[in-house]
């Protein structure tokens, strides 16, 4: 089992992520502005963007890194290669 630092953090994170998105739908329901909604939804990836580092930067540091210890870092290489693509 690997203990994952930033993944408080990153929970954290997506718990204000998730507020936002509901103020946004709220924008939507309450008929603001167009560019208004969309620079609310930039903030909002940009938000994501940064969890996404922190759950990358966590994986290498925690699962990478045993993998390495393990001699098992092919697998994790190729689950970490398609987790970017999908992300990316």
């Amino acid at each position: 089992m690997h203990v994952h630092k930033r993944r408080k953090e990153a929970s954290d994170r997506l718990a204000r992520i998730e507020g936002h998105v509901h103020g946004v739908k709220n924008m939507v329901e309450a008929g603001k502005s167009c560019p208004d909604i969309l620079l609310q939804l930039a903030a909002v990836r940009a938000a994501l963007n940064k969890v996404s580092k922190l759950v990358l930067e966590d994986h290498v540091e925690t699962c990478l890194k045993d993998a390495a210890v393990s001699g098992d870092t092919e697998r994790y290489i190729e689950e970490l290669k398609e987790a970017l693509a999908k992300l990316i």
